[in-house]
């Protein structure tokens, strides 16, 4: 079976899209995604990348016009009957290297780590879920020796609206998304700088479409 995905979004008075065409091939993936770069000028490689996967295992990804591969890792590990999720990134071309791990403490908390490595570029996040109803999310990022928080609220079924705010960058979001599989999914957000005098907000809104062929 064939699965292909078209997301267009809309940043600011500019529209992009992304499309992606995928199969399996037995309990492999293969994956090949393009955006509206490909298209503008006529067909070409610019905003082309290919990639193999093998779900919960590892994606190697290739991105043709920039020639740079990118692996990521995952591997589940139990600690004290816990969870742990763990997940290793490389990319060749700026030889960056992301370690993200996230053990699931029970049904209602979740505690979970991203760090760069070789930098002090490292975020601890509590994750906090009321039922299926409410999460709340505190993260402190070490690098900007700020907080971040994150407020979210299932309405209407499969409509989430959540709030967010850096405390480093004084910046305030809200966030509208439905991800339905039978109508796709959207997310329309809107945010504001509160540090400056002129607060005029930003929106932003993505929708994307799912076939099955």
């Amino acid at each position: 079976m064939m699965k292909a995905s078209v997301k267009g979004k809309y940043d600011g008075g500019k529209s992009t899209g992304v499309g992606s065409v995928a199969f399996n091939a037995g309990d492999i993936k293969l994956r090949a995604t393009m955006t509206d770069a490909t298209f503008v000028a006529g067909p070409t490689l610019n905003g082309l990348s290919l990639a193999v996967e093998k779900p919960g295992f590892f994606i190697v990804e290739y991105n043709v016009p920039k020639k740079d591969v990118r692996f990521q890792f995952m591997n589940k590990v139990r600690i004290g009957e816990k969870p742990l999720n763990l997940t290793y990134i490389h990319s060749r071309a700026d030889n960056r290297t992301i370690v993200d791990g996230s053990l699931v403490v029970d049904s209602a908390n979740k505690v979970s780590a991203n760090y760069m490595v070789g930098t002090n570029n490292c975020k601890l996040k509590y994750t906090y879920a009321h039922g299926k109803i409410a999460t709340f999310e505190p993260c402190y990022d070490f690098a900007k020796n700020a907080w971040d928080f994150a407020v979210s609220r299932r309405v209407y079924g499969d409509d989430v609206v959540k709030a967010t705010y850096q405390t480093s960058s004084k910046l305030l979001g809200v966030e509208w998304s439905r991800n339905s599989k039978s109508t796709g999914s959207f997310k329309v957000c809107a945010s504001v700088n509160m540090a400056e005098e002129v607060k005029t907000p930003k929106l932003t809104a993505e929708t994307t479409w799912n076939l099955e062929i």
